[in-house]
């Protein structure tokens, strides 16, 4: 009876073992992104932060000619807001009520730069600095 009960306990345990390394490996991953909007009061636009690589990317809310809905309109990372070096990055607000763009910094290094939206085009970043 007690072999049995081991070998029941050990069968139930490595047949969970995938399920569980799934469930480890997707809660690992969770978390990669921080979001903030831009501090300016009139602009509803969010920025997209990848904690890891420092890339920058941002979308706001736009009105489509039309129609009552409106759209969402994303702007991908361009010059200086591409990934780069893995470490870990955060974005921080100015407490500037005009301001349009955000600060990313490393909180490794504790190197700055500002990253906001060029020409309606795309997320631009300044070089980063001390």
């Amino acid at each position: 009876m007690r072999l049995s009960r081991f070998f029941n306990s050990w069968r139930a345990a490595a047949l969970s073992a995938p399920f569980l390394a799934t469930g480890l490996t997707c809660a690992s991953a969770a978390g990669n992104y921080e979001f903030l909007a831009a501090p300016q009061t009139d602009l509803n636009r969010v920025f997209r932060l990848d904690k890891a690589t420092g890339e920058v990317g941002a979308c706001q809310y736009g009105l489509k000619e039309g129609t009552q809905i409106g759209v969402t309109l994303c702007y991908p990372p361009g010059e200086g807001a591409k990934a780069g070096a893995f470490s870990d990055y955060a974005l921080v607000a100015s407490r500037h009520t005009g301001e349009g763009g955000v600060f990313r910094v490393d909180l490794r290094s504790g190197m700055m730069s500002i990253c906001f939206v060029l020409n309606e085009s795309s997320v631009v970043c300044t070089p980063p600095a001390k």
